[in-house]
């Protein structure tokens, strides 16, 4: 069975493209590309992909509205690589659903350590030894029910449905229940990343988690911020 990471690569310019997916086939990946969001959206359509790259400015259906039809359709790893790089565009790009953002122009190493992280945050793996013991590990905190081995959450008899990432960063915090966690020990411990990045993933995929909470009865304080440091979970 081929276990090659398959890798969609989106963007307007043909030098970006021949560029960016040459190097990451060079590292072993199996790369298709597409110059607009309408093609984009048919090849995710017709097959999987592993993670999609993706810029923002794009003929037709721009990159904001091709990561929103993605996340509505499931949880691929989506990687923004974009030369609009203010910090406005890149919240947005996280609160729609993006992983990562990555502005242009960009180091290659970069990129593919970028696009390593994000697989591996993917990958059905346990957590690393700061990351807890077993799977199959149950934990029970303000009023959540969160159980690895169905990857269920549920508050009382209502269900949560969390994506991957959500899941993990609850299961996380539900580990540590009352004690603080930074940013970067939530990216290291909850996802695996091993890299330097936008920490500010982590407070987007928190609003979102407390976002579901709320919507099933849940107060979304329990998980409090801890100004300047991070965030835990008081259960």
């Amino acid at each position: 069975m081929n276990t090659t990471p398959r890798l969609l690569v989106v963007d307007d310019e043909d030098a970006i493209l021949e560029f960016v997916s040459y190097n990451l086939k060079k590292v072993g990946y199996d790369v298709v590309t597409a110059k607009d969001g309408d093609t984009a959206l048919e090849l995710a359509a017709t097959s999987p992909f592993d993670l999609v790259i993706l810029d923002i400015m794009l003929p037709g259906v721009d990159g904001f509205e091709v990561c929103r039809r993605l996340r509505a359709k499931g949880d691929v790893p989506v990687l923004f690589l974009s030369a609009r790089d203010t910090e406005l565009d890149k919240v947005v790009g996280l609160e729609i659903g993006g992983d990562d953002y990555l502005s242009k122009p960009f180091g290659i190493r970069e990129l593919q350590a970028r696009v390593k992280a994000l697989l591996r945050r993917a990958a059905p793996v346990s957590r690393s030894a700061a990351s807890r013991s077993t799977a199959g590990d149950r934990f029970e905190a303000a009023g959540l029910l969160l159980d690895e081995d169905t990857h269920e959450v549920h508050s009382g008899d209502t269900p949560i449905d969390l994506t991957p990432r959500e899941f993990e960063l609850l299961a996380c915090l539900m580990a540590n229940n009352g004690k603080v966690l930074s940013r970067d020990q939530l990216l290291r411990q909850a996802w695996g990343w091993e890299i330097v990045v936008e920490t500010k993933t982590v407070d987007t995929h928190i609003k979102r988690l407390r976002d579901k909470l709320e919507g099933a009865g849940v107060d979304p304080n329990v998980v409090e911020t801890v100004r300047g440091y991070g965030y835990r979970l008081n259960g």
